[in-house]
């Protein structure tokens, strides 16, 4: 039998704090599934579409970047991100995976920086790479009327960098499939690429789907303490009261408890929140988002759901 299934991979470069929440295609509905370990990516593509079946579709989101800043990826010289990704098994990217400990080790084909804190600045990037603060930023990380400007993808300091994990994800995710995924936007629009046997990657950022889920930033609450995430458990359920079409009965005491009080209730809440906002852009409720830029789609990728 097959069906179509939809994941959400709460990432992290720590291996145990990766989880993810799975919804599968019940007729007209979803059924949703508690949030369960990521568990070994090597086989994780595999395990997925064993539970898709052969014809069934499967989109995967993760919440690290998929995509470069345009501007980085015409300096390269190439023609765009999937030509980048088939060429990081040529020798010229052969350190692209390597941070740079020093600011001389810095160069188009060694971008990520620094390893360690300890006398780094963000100017050390801008100078060796030849480009702005704004040219290392992609459209979706810059800021919009909810939140500041992300941090860019090559500066790998600081408890809001992605940079790490997203080399872990291009790595044991991306690249090794690459030939069997279709990237999206990069590939085309949602309802083209999510064809019968299809497996699609998506880029996702729980933070925004807290907004289309109605939580408040006032007051402040906490994801990483059970209580804060209690507190803004009534719009998780009442998006689920909502949407009647969707079977969330083995979340439901989840939510309600806040995810538990062990160190991974934060990760299990946006595997789970995560999902939510990509099953609204799915059945139709929430439109994809990317803007009409060429090159959102040939280089910078987008995040899921985040209007333009």
């Amino acid at each position: 039998m097959s069906a179509t299934i939809i994941a959400h991979c709460d990432w992290s470069i720590d291996r145990k704090k990766r989880w993810m929440c799975v919804a599968v295609r019940d007729g007209a509905g979803w059924t949703l599934s508690a949030p369960e370990p990521v568990g070994d990516t090597h086989d994780l593509i595999r395990r997925l579409r064993r539970r898709a079946g052969a014809d069934g579709a499967l989109l995967i989101g993760f919440d690290f970047p998929i995509g470069l800043p345009a501007t980085y990826g015409r300096a390269l010289g190439l023609a765009d991100f999937r030509s980048f990704l088939r060429s990081l098994g040529d020798q010229r990217f052969a350190r692209w995976f390597d941070v740079a400990e020093h600011r001389r080790e810095i160069s188009i084909d060694r971008p990520f920086y620094p390893i360690r804190p300890g006398g780094t600045q963000r100017q050390h990037l801008f100078d060796a790479l030849g480009l702005s603060g704004k040219d290392l930023l992609r459209l979706c990380e810059r800021a919009t009327p909810d939140r500041g400007d992300a941090c860019m993808l090559f500066w790998t300091l600081g408890g809001n960098q992605v940079g790490k994990a997203a080399l872990a994800g291009w790595r044991e995710i991306i690249l090794p499939n690459l030939e069997k995924l279709s990237l999206w936007p990069c590939d085309g629009p949602l309802h083209e690429l999510m064809r019968p046997g299809a497996t699609v990657v998506a880029e996702t950022y729980p933070g925004d789907v807290y907004g289309q889920l109605g939580i408040p930033r006032r007051p402040v609450w906490s994801k990483r303490q059970q209580d804060g995430r209690r507190s803004v458990a009534s719009h998780l359920m009442r998006w689920l009261e909502n949407r009647t079409h969707v079977d969330g009965s083995q979340l439901q005491s989840l939510i309600s408890d806040g995810f538990g009080n062990g160190k991974d209730g934060e990760d299990r809440f946006d595997a789970t929140v995560g999902l939510l906002g990509m099953i609204d852009v799915v059945d139709g409720r929430r439109g994809e988002g990317v803007p009409e830029a060429d090159d959102v789609k040939t280089w910078e990728g987008w995040i899921l759901g985040q209007q333009a």
